[in-house]
């Protein structure tokens, strides 16, 4: 018997992605999306980010569906992050042991043209500019609007929500029965900015960037001006420009750290270009120069809002389900957004491909399974936001991660950094949460308040990490 269709909300990253996987499964997949088909329309949405940070478990689910290597012939290769002081002096802070252990940068717009095309040639039927209205799920109908206002009524069998935090669906669902929602906004925006490649740039602003070729900086890093309670990130583009990202509290509290001008740096208190700039040329004065279009940017561009979403039931029985960031948001200090989102369609198209007829049954297990990761990759970008405005220049954060580093090289089986863990292994999230907690508190019994590691008896140290901690998982599937 011919399964009826699967009716998805949402053409964005993770629900292109679900609907070709399902599809190659042999699944029809309709997809509709409010916004214009992006391969048509241009791809970017005003306050959203244009690269994103892909590590191995997004890697993992385009090797499921045949696309890793398309998609890294056009990314660009982060080794780690690189670090720029008040003073002007950088350094690197791998992520890995190596190049086998590396994030990559890819465009969000590149990467959702890319997806569509592959999920249309494997069947999925897409319907843009389609916004959903109303759900009624007694009768299991939606009903959609045009972009001149024109509505349609349809029939659902199953209904999936890949439509974002903003999520319509989401929301019809809390609407026919309590989801037990909850949104933590962070009370920090983002705002971003462009580095132009070495060419579009004044020939001595250019050397001053110390650059590669067409970038004007250090293309394979993320680069992090970490300033305490704020912070600028610049992520590489593939044609030699970096999008630089500012993150400011959205308003000014007394805790906040000052500026020289005894003000508390908020988006409320840097209201425009000006003011930003007079900021930028205290905070980050290497960084300025790079941004030759700065004022255009800083007033042509949004304050994007940053939120932590968590909900008490991601399903309506064997009707509806959420996933991705309609389901559990979170902040993007981690770079795992994309790649928690990329990994729920792994795990859905594997339960739905097992028991096609049982969607009561898949729905469930698949916010059992989810749900605890997704809740621990939560806690982990918002502990890694206040890591990267502040600790990663902090010099006993430095001390314990130089620590870790010894202690993995010589016990890897015993030890291995919870961003490797998140970054580069299929290990669960609530593992690499739990794990990293366990580990950080034996460093820091070691170190006992010390930035000296030097000190350290090694040879004990392992032997105290094997006493105290199980062996590690095997690290990776499939």
């Amino acid at each position: 018997m011919t399964q009826p269709p699967i009716t998805l909300i949402g053409a964005g990253l993770v629900g292109t992605l679900l609907a070709q996987q399902l599809a190659q499964r042999g699944f029809a997949v309709e997809v509709f999306e409010k916004r214009p088909d992006p391969r048509r329309a241009g791809s970017i949405v005003g306050g959203r980010s244009i690269n994103l940070a892909l590590a191995e478990r997004g890697l993992q689910a385009l090797r499921a569906a045949g696309l890793a290597d398309d998609v890294l012939q056009r990314a660009v290769m982060m080794r780690g992050r690189m670090v720029h002081a008040r003073d002007g002096d950088s350094a690197l802070q791998r992520y890995g042991v190596d190049d086998s252990e590396v994030i990559w940068s890819v465009s969000r717009g590149a990467l959702n043209r890319l997806l569509l095309e592959a999920a249309e040639a494997a069947g999925v039927r897409f319907h843009f500019g389609q916004s959903l209205v109303a759900t009624d799920f007694d009768r299991q109908r939606i009903r959609l609007a045009d972009a001149t206002g024109a509505e349609r009524s349809l029939a659902f069998h199953r209904l999936i929500g890949a439509d974002g935090a903003g999520s319509a669906v989401r929301a019809a669902m809390n609407a026919h029965a309590p989801l037990g929602e909850r949104i933590e906004p962070l009370g920090h925006g983002y705002k971003e900015l462009e580095i132009p490649p070495v060419h579009e740039l004044p020939a001595a602003v250019a050397k001053t960037g110390g650059g590669h070729e067409q970038f004007a900086l250090e293309p394979h890093a993320l680069h992090i001006w970490p300033r305490g309670g704020y912070m600028c990130i610049a992520l590489p583009n593939s044609e030699g420009s970096f999008t630089v990202t500012v993150f400011l509290p959205n308003q000014s509290t007394p805790d906040e750290p000052r500026s020289a001008q005894g003000t508390a740096p908020s988006f409320a208190s840097l209201p425009d270009a000006a003011t930003a700039a007079a900021f930028f040329r205290e905070q980050f004065p290497g960084l300025l120069p790079l941004i030759p279009h700065f004022a255009q940017d800083y007033d042509g561009n949004p304050v994007g809002q940053l939120a932590t979403l968590y909900l008490d039931r991601w399903h309506l029985d064997g009707r509806a389900l959420l996933l991705g960031d309609a389901a559990h948001a979170i902040v993007p200090f981690h770079g795992q957004g994309m790649n928690c989102g990329f990994e729920d369609t792994v795990v859905l198209t594997d339960l739905l491909t097992a028991a096609p007829d049982d969607s009561a049954g898949v729905f469930a297990e698949f916010q059992r399974v989810r749900q605890p990761n997704a809740d621990a990759i939560a806690t982990m970008a918002l502990e890694n936001y206040v890591e990267m405005r502040d600790s990663v220049a902090d010099p006993h954060y430095l001390a314990r991660r130089e620590l870790g580093a010894l202690l993995a090289a010589r016990a890897p089986a015993h030890c291995m950094t919870r961003y490797r863990m998140v970054s580069f292994s299929h290990l669960p999230y609530a593992y690499a949460l739990q794990r990293g907690r366990a580990q950080d508190a034996l460093l820091e019994e070691l170190l006992q308040g010390s930035t000296d590691v030097t000190r350290i008896d090694l040879d004990a140290a392992v032997r105290l990490l094997q006493a105290r901690l199980p062996l590690l998982p095997p690290l990776r599937h499939g």
